[in-house]
């Protein structure tokens, strides 16, 4: 028991005070009992008590707000006239920066469309990058040119890591997956998965669940959906066909979450709701006080602890079933991922739970969302349209599913001009491990965060050309020498078009989210016209991937 004193009576009140707002250093419930009263002391005692537990789960919302109000507002109005001296002098459309807040004001007031400023910003920028002050001392260097992110991606590669802020934030969810690790983790990590990426039989076993999904599932839904007249959210039917892939490909296991129903299957939802929870971290301006909210199990922390709780046992509970498989076989006949990790000798739980855990991560949200967008846009443009028809209809139904794709040139061009406009994944950062120059001679200190803007990136006049607005396919296409009718599809470097990342991290399963994505938008395309219910253009939003805002309402029209 503790025991200190104090000597005036207001100093007494605070105390009581304080004693029933804020949390005790060693994270336990407290109260404030006065023991004796002799000359001007009073001497108290802080001891346990459980009914605080009722006050603390109301001080979510409270906290958070006091909080922000206490610090920012009295810090805003000391320095609103104060301008720091790091505010660029190179554009009038950078934030302005005060000490300590920095451009905190102009944040919020963006926060909704943080992508969009961020890129009209360094899009102005004679380099392509522009340093912003978040608060506190925090710094963050965006960056469009394609020199820095080949710099940061894989020249400097060993001086840019995910950093303690990401790999923190993430922890909780990812563990020390492929996606949230550096180093000899990363390493072995990616060793381990590159392995396994590369061979023939998981490309066929690909192939054989995307086909599966698609005429069992997601050719029905959409006939009935046609035939009915009915509006569906687009974005969730792709989703849920992406994710029931890629659980299939990661533990043999299939939640059937396209089912006709549309169902909320437990495991689905609990993954989702990790997701969005885990990306609200990244989008506070304080990250005190989500590891507050955290450590005192209230609010939104509490409700990510429970849905992280569901998605790792469960994961854990398919890789006991399939390590007790193992037991009385010399290797597993399924050829999923996690089936193939404990053939090859890794047995220890957490390791594979993280990995399966991140690879689901990638599959399920970065496809959706490209091909959500994709069809958006082909929508709005009937010529593009008409031309992947055409070469949808040159290829045979009966053959596989590789065969069949790849050689659609005009089809994969236009999902890389979609993917130029909407990038699943707008920005990317890495923390510097010490001080650098980038070659475009921007100074960057020492645990400063560097950021590459893919969203920005495919909005450079100079790289893309005036018309860079324009979904355009053809930007990445020439005819085939010899002339004649035929396409031969022009490669952009990865540092230029960094939508799969570039350099050692590049993703693994570049080639598989091409194949996917071109199995569907055959299966779809040859039978179906997807026609939006709004007229305007969708909100581009941002968690740890893009998606539409408010989804995706659509009319199926089938083709005659």
């Amino acid at each position: 028991m503790q025991r200190r004193f104090i000597k005036r009576s207001h100093d007494l009140k605070t105390l009581y005070w304080l004693t029933r707002n804020l949390p005790d250093p060693n994270h336990k419930f407290i109260s404030f009992r006065v023991h004796t009263r002799q000359k001007n002391l009073h001497k108290y005692s802080i001891i346990p008590s459980p009914i605080h537990i009722q006050i603390y789960q109301k001080m979510d919302l409270t906290f958070s707000t006091t909080l922000i109000f206490c610090i920012l507002v009295p810090l805003s109005l000391f320095f609103i006239f104060t301008r720091s001296e790091t505010t660029s002098k190179t554009s009038t459309k950078l934030p302005k920066s005060y000490p300590i807040l920095g451009s905190f004001l102009t944040i919020v007031k963006n926060k909704d469309r943080f992508v969009q400023w961020s890129s009209e910003i360094v899009t102005s920028t004679p380099n392509l990058t522009f340093p912003l002050h978040r608060n506190l001392g925090r710094w963050i260097i965006f960056t469009a040119n394609p020199a820095n992110v080949q710099h940061l991606l894989k020249e400097n590669f060993h001086n840019y890591e995910k950093g303690e802020f990401f790999k923190t934030t993430l922890r909780d969810f990812l563990g020390n997956g492929i996606f949230n690790s550096d180093g000899q983790t990363w390493k072995f990590q990616r060793q381990v998965a590159s392995h396994e990426f590369n061979t023939k039989s998981l490309r066929k076993f690909v192939e054989t669940v995307v086909d599966s999904e698609l005429s069992q599932r997601l050719i029905p839904i959409l006939r009935k959906a046609a035939k009915e007249e009915t509006v569906i959210d687009f974005q969730d039917i792709l989703q849920r066909f992406a994710f029931d892939n890629v659980c299939k490909i990661a533990f043999g296991y299939d939640p059937r979450y396209l089912s006709p129903s549309l169902p909320k299957e437990k495991f689905a939802v609990a993954f989702e709701t990790a997701v969005k929870l885990s990306s609200e971290r990244f989008s506070s301006f304080i990250p005190l006080i989500w590891k507050i909210k955290k450590t005192i199990n209230v609010g939104s922390e509490k409700q990510l602890k429970i849905a992280i709780s569901e998605v790792r046992n469960f994961a854990k509970g398919l890789i006991q079933e399939k390590k007790q498989e193992l037991e009385h076989k010399s290797s597993l006949e399924s050829v999923d991922l996690l089936s193939r990790f404990l053939s090859s000798g890794h047995k220890d739980e957490d390791f594979i739970t993280d990995i399966v855990i991140s690879f689901i991560l990638a599959g399920r949200d970065t496809t959706s969302a490209a091909l959500t967008w994709f069809f958006w846009l082909l929508s709005d443009h009937a010529e593009v349209e008409s031309e992947i028809l055409r070469e949808v209809n040159g290829t045979s139904e009966t053959a596989s599913a590789y065969d069949e794709v790849k050689d659609m040139v005009y089809t994969h061009a236009s999902i890389c001009e979609s993917m130029r406009l909407y990038p699943p994944v707008p920005t990317d950062s890495k923390e510097a491990l010490g001080d650098d120059v980038l070659p475009d001679g921007t100074v960057v200190k020492k645990g400063m965060r560097v950021a590459y803007h893919p969203y920005a990136m495919g909005r450079v006049e100079k790289v893309w050309g005036r018309d860079w607005a324009e979904f355009r396919p053809t930007r990445w296409l020439e005819r085939a020498e010899g002339g004649g009718e035929k396409w031969s599809f022009v490669n952009r470097d990865t540092f230029t078009y960094p939508v799969f990342q570039a350099g050692p991290r590049i993703c693994l399963g570049k080639e598989m989210a091409f194949l996917q994505m071109k199995r569907v938008i055959t299966g779809v395309v040859r039978q179906f016209r997807v026609v939006p219910v709004a007229e305007a253009e969708p909100t581009y939003v941002a968690d740890l991937t893009a998606k539409m805002k408010g989804g995706f309402p659509v009319r199926i029209e089938e083709r005659k």
